[in-house]
């Protein structure tokens, strides 16, 4: 099943074949891999064909979308009518959703059936797909490794060609660096592109939704369907409909490609150095110019990033104090008593450091010297970004440092784990579009990923250039040797 959603819409529309015959064969090969890979929470046949079966009857009237039938997996953090929706966390461990996110009623109202949650980091907070509570996700390269994160329990049945795509949400990196891992594409849009509503926020600030799949025109497809304005989500930006598949086969001549000095310095070695270097010299080659850029403040982004994200969460995830809905400590003295057993209990150590962390900066004293500060650098971050684009269209880096590491490599050192994201961070905070596409292997035969940054609002030259490179290269149709096709 290495089929591309192009290539299974286009099956479905000459009748080649049905959503139900599709949503089959991938619940059959979730099943027969999830155990290995650990990159489903929840599976749903019963629901999901009944699904599949609509699309089908969409198909026959002639009202279907162009996408209508095609299966599509959920990253947990999107509400989900009638699903579990966890979070990977203990805290939402029994919360079944009584509502879609709007990511998710897109997705329906396009005919998309779900094949199910993906596994994720806990409250999306994580590197490594380590810190969740239905324990990690492993890499189908090689099961001793991890898949990234916090997306990545998409990015893995992406990958194990187990879903043809997947959402996921993106706050450092957690869409771009799992997606570079397992050797997948996968895109963050611009901030307010697609609605939040019903995303379960961690820092909402720079969270975003997007989408994972085998190739750049299969992100502009789905891309296509996610975007759009939301009232429900006051981060959501009025702006018109656009088709973001538009600019795929626009040649690259006259392309000016940026290269950050920032990014190419002595911590880039080895294979992702020779495999960046080879995807340039083939962008060239296919006729784009490469230009020189400077990102100054980039090297503080993961600084100023540990500042505000956990500032936010700390403020997002007070809601979670087992009164409403989810986790609650089963024996309790009074409501504080209460209050504070059902968090020490419901939450992961990762979850509870970030949480002390952003009170910490927010506190009286502490506020002005952390808080303002990273916030003031957040500017300077996004300003460099758009000097650089005075002299580019569209910037090129690493995704990641390196391939998938180990599972337990760099739980014992957060800030180890942390720069895991260093090359994805700033895209963040300034709120620009980014993507990770595979550029090659390492000699371990490990992905590795190669980075476009966008300038606002222009997915479309981005997924251009990614898709111009897909053209002339093979590896993001490379599958893992587990999954045998």
């Amino acid at each position: 099943m290495n089929k591309t959603i192009k290539q299974l819409s286009t099956l479905l529309a000459e009748g080649e074949t049905s959503s139900v015959e599709l949503c089959q064969d991938y619940l059959t090969r979730i099943q027969a891999q999830n155990a290995t890979l650990n990159a489903f929470i929840s599976v749903d046949a019963d629901k999901t064909l009944a699904e599949a079966r609509a699309a089908d009857a969409l198909r026959a009237s002639s009202q279907g979308s162009l996408l209508t039938g095609v299966p599509i997996a959920h990253k947990d953090i999107f509400c989900t009518e009638g699903w579990l929706t966890t979070c990977g966390s203990k805290m939402l461990s029994n919360f079944v959703s009584p509502y879609d996110a709007h990511v998710i009623e897109q997705f329906k109202a396009a005919g998309m059936p779900c094949l199910g949650k993906t596994n994720m980091d806990e409250f999306a907070m994580g590197s490594s797909n380590e810190t969740s509570f239905y324990g990690p996700v492993r890499n189908p390269w090689d099961t001793e490794r991890v898949p990234g994160g916090s997306s990545g329990g998409s990015a893995a049945c992406v990958a194990a060609r187990m879903a043809p795509a997947a959402t996921g949400t993106d706050t450092g990196g957690s869409i771009r660096q799992p997606a570079a891992l397992c050797g997948i594409t996968g895109l963050k849009p611009t901030y307010g592109v697609v609605s939040r509503y019903g995303m379960i926020a961690f820092a909402s600030s720079l969270d975003q939704a997007g989408p994972m799949a085998q190739t750049a025109e299969d992100c502009g497809l789905l891309l296509n369907v996610m975007a759009g304005f939301d009232a429900r989500d006051s981060t959501s930006l009025e702006r018109p409909k656009e088709d973001y598949t538009r600019s795929l086969n626009q040649p690259l001549s006259g392309m000016r490609i940026g290269l950050p000095r920032e990014f190419f310095g002595p911590g880039l070695v080895g294979d992702t150095a020779n495999a960046v270097e080879a995807a340039i010299a083939q962008l060239r080659k296919l006729g784009a110019e490469t230009v020189e850029v400077d990102l100054p403040n980039s090297s503080l982004s993961v600084a100023a990033y540990y500042v505000l994200a956990p500032a936010e969460a700390s403020s997002n995830l007070s809601r979670f104090d087992g009164v409403r809905y989810g986790y609650r400590t089963p024996e309790y003295g009074d409501l504080t008593d209460m209050y504070e057993k059902t968090r020490a209990e419901g939450f992961g150590s990762e979850v509870k450091r970030r949480i002390m962390i952003g009170a910490y900066v927010l506190s009286h004293g502490y506020y002005d010297a952390y808080y303002i500060q990273a916030q003031k650098l957040r500017r300077l971050i996004a300003n460099d970004f758009a000097a650089a684009f005075q002299q580019c269209d569209v910037i090129l880096s690493p995704t990641a440092p390196s391939t998938a590491f180990k599972l337990g490599e760099k739980t014992a050192d957060p800030v180890e784990m942390y720069l895991s994201d260093i090359y994805t961070i700033a895209v963040n905070l300034a709120g620009l579009p980014g993507m990770s596409l595979p550029c090659g292997f390492d000699a371990q035969g490990l992905p590795i990923g190669l980075q476009l940054i966008g300038n606002y609002f222009d997915e479309a030259r981005m997924l251009g250039v990614a898709h111009q490179y897909q053209l002339a290269t093979d590896w993001h149709m490379v599958s893992p040797a587990l999954v045998g096709c």
